[in-house]
């Protein structure tokens, strides 16, 4: 038996974060309190998708449910942080992203070195996970940076994020589909 990663659920979380980035590209005036709902909604999708998969043992979770379960927590607490404090500064709301970035990237990255003894070249994964890191390590070095730029910077993010999430759905899909043609059994695993 072969073990991936949903594809459906990094569709939906791609699609996620699209949606997000979009709407942040589109509005760029948002104002700070439609950018923290705008977050809020994106993280508690991403959360709630992660622990769902934990809750109803989910193929492919049995050994990883404790980081699973910790990153759908974190990522639902920081959507819950923003709903409750709508009028959150920008400096904590840049801080709360950045953690929740760093700790995504860094459970992909490790999702992808699982995932490594099963497919070749997950490099999809991989390259999601530094660029979480990534965005997270540059909203704490330039925290200073205006609400616009921040609107632009946050967009352009999740765009990047959710292709690579779709493209990597779409891959993950094309392979379950040769899979199965050559009688193998696909089983899913929670990203």
């Amino acid at each position: 038996m072969i073990v991936l990663m949903d594809w459906r659920a990094a569709a939906v979380r791609g699609g996620a974060a699209l949606l997000f980035g979009f709407l942040a590209l589109v509005w760029p005036g948002l104002t700070l309190t439609a950018l923290v709902l705008l977050y809020g909604a994106f993280v508690v999708v991403h959360g709630v998708s992660t622990l769902a998969e934990v809750l109803t043992h989910a193929p492919g979770t049995a050994g990883r449910r404790g980081p699973l379960a910790f990153g759908g927590i974190v990522s639902v607490a920081a959507g819950i942080v923003t709903f409750l404090w709508p009028g959150i500064t920008a400096l904590v709301l840049l801080y709360i992203i950045a953690a929740w970035a760093v700790v995504t990237g860094a459970m992909e990255i490790a999702a992808a070195i699982e995932l490594r003894r099963v497919l070749r070249r997950e490099w999809l994964l991989v390259l999601g996970g530094v660029l979480s890191i990534a965005f997270g390590i540059v909203l704490v070095a330039a925290p200073g940076t205006g609400a616009l730029a921040v609107t632009w910077l946050i967009g352009w993010y999740s765009v990047a994020y959710g292709a690579l999430l779709v493209a990597l759905a779409v891959r993950l899909r094309r392979w379950q589909l040769q899979a199965r043609r050559q009688g193998q059994t696909a089983r899913p695993v929670s990203a």
